[in-house]
C-alpha cells in the first residue's frame, strides 16, 4: 500500500513548528518510508485505543510519534506530532 496524499491538521502544523531541527529532519525521513509502506517495521506503526481507537501512530524516534488516520487506501491525515502527550 502506497500513500499518495498526506494532509495535516492545524494542530499538527503548530506542534511541528515547535520541534527541534533534528526531530524535523528525522520526521521527514520517516514520512518518506511511511509513504512507501505505512506498516514498515522500522516505523513501529500501531493502532491506538480508547478515545483514539480510529487512529494509528508511528515512531519518529524513541520519544516522538506521529498520530494519523487513514482517509482511504491512498490518503492519510496527520493529526498530531510530538511525545507521548499526543495520546491524551
Amino acid at each position: 500500500m502506497r500513500i499518495k496524499t498526506v494532509r495535516v491538521t492545524n494542530l499538527f502544523e503548530k506542534h511541528y513548528r515547535k520541534l527541534s531541527k533534528r526531530v524535523k529532519e528525522e520526521a521527514k525521513k520517516r514520512e518518506l518510508i511511511f509513504r512507501e509502506n505505512p506498516f514498515d517495521a522500522t516505523l513501529r506503526t500501531h493502532k491506538l485505543h480508547g478515545i483514539d481507537k480510529e487512529a494509528y501512530a508511528f515512531w519518529i524516534s524513541h520519544s516522538s510519534r506521529i498520530k494519523f488516520i487513514f482517509l482511504d487506501e491512498e490518503r492519510v491525515l496527520f493529526l498530531d506530532i510530538g511525545t507521548h502527550d499526543i495520546y491524551s
